[in-house]
């Protein structure tokens, strides 16, 4: 899984792109670029890399990107088989922090703005939107303008005050990737994104970065401010999560699908980084009454 940085530039005289993409699936494609990016998920379901964070994803998801962050949205296996009738679809709203210049967002008035802006460096998840947001924000990709643009300014105010947010990659993961761009950091992250979940070696990795695995070990926590085994730990964590909420699996092969060797190892890792057990998790995710914006959506057309 290489790094690729894309161009998302507005090519219409606009200062900023805002467009609905729709495809039989997401492009499987671990990226970043200088724009930040708000994604509406409006058709679909899968996994989230942001950074590294791995999180599902469902219809109804809000989330800021912040720029140069590295992310992919990779959907379920079904909608990658040959003869699948599925299809995703999303807002994608692509701007630069300073889209209306940079004395713009420095006014008193706007420096709420230029906050979510930076808070957006780790990426974003807006929880429990109102229905009524994303139905603005789907309402604005038919303005032009002074009015698109106005509405957009309305749509980030009124996520700049939205309280129920998560942030999703790490303090540690933000460092490593500004301070250590670099072919060697890239062949190492995706080293560790397609083996997280299988047999993943300290003296493999130390290899692909052409250093013993003592220099390698001593790199990698500089960088990353925590050891390689932590790091890959919490990557393999964050995907049992993402596995647990699913439903699809339950605790024993979740353990092994998130590349655990046994279940005692997996309880004390999962513990140990969450503060609660998979059972505890699992409970704490089904207490959440709060409808999601697909059954807001299911209720709309009753």
């Amino acid at each position: 899984m290489k790094l690729h940085r894309l161009d998302r530039s507005s090519i219409d005289n606009s200062s900023f792109t805002a467009k609905i993409n729709e495809y039989p699936h997401f492009l499987k494609i671990w990226h970043y670029h200088p724009e930040l990016e708000l994604v509406v998920i409006l058709k679909s379901e899968g996994t989230s890399f942001i950074g590294d964070s791995i999180e599902k994803f469902e219809v109804g998801d809000v989330v800021l990107i912040g720029k140069d962050l590295p992310h992919m949205w990779l959907n379920n296996t079904p909608y990658f088989e040959e003869d699948s009738q599925k299809s995703a679809k999303a807002i994608a709203i692509h701007f630069k922090e300073d889209f209306l210049g940079k004395a713009f967002f420095e006014t008193p008035e706007m420096i709420h703005l230029l906050e979510l802006f930076s808070r957006a460096k780790f990426g974003l998840k807006f929880l429990n939107i109102d229905k009524k947001l994303i139905d603005d924000i789907q309402m604005m990709l038919e303005l032009e303008g002074f009015e698109k643009t106005t509405a957009f300014l309305i749509i980030l105010n009124k996520l700049a005050k939205h309280k129920d947010v998560k942030r999703l990659a790490s303090t540690g993961f933000i460092n490593a990737f500004k301070t250590a761009k670099s072919d060697t950091q890239d062949k190492v992250q995706a080293y560790i994104f397609n083996n997280f979940n299988k047999d993943i070696r300290l003296e493999e990795a130390a290899k692909i970065a052409c250093m013993n695995t003592s220099a390698f070990s001593r790199f990698f926590k500089r960088i990353n401010r925590k050891t390689f085994s932590r790091y890959v730990t919490e990557i393999r964590v964050g995907y049992a999560c993402k596995l647990i909420i699913e439903h699809k699996l339950n605790i024993s092969g979740i353990c092994y699908e998130s590349g655990f060797k046994n279940i005692s190892n997996f309880n004390r890792q999962f513990k140990t980084i969450m503060n609660c057990t998979p059972s505890e998790y699992l409970k704490k995710y089904k207490i959440k009454t709060t409808p999601s914006y697909s059954s807001q959506l299911q209720l709309s057309k009753q």
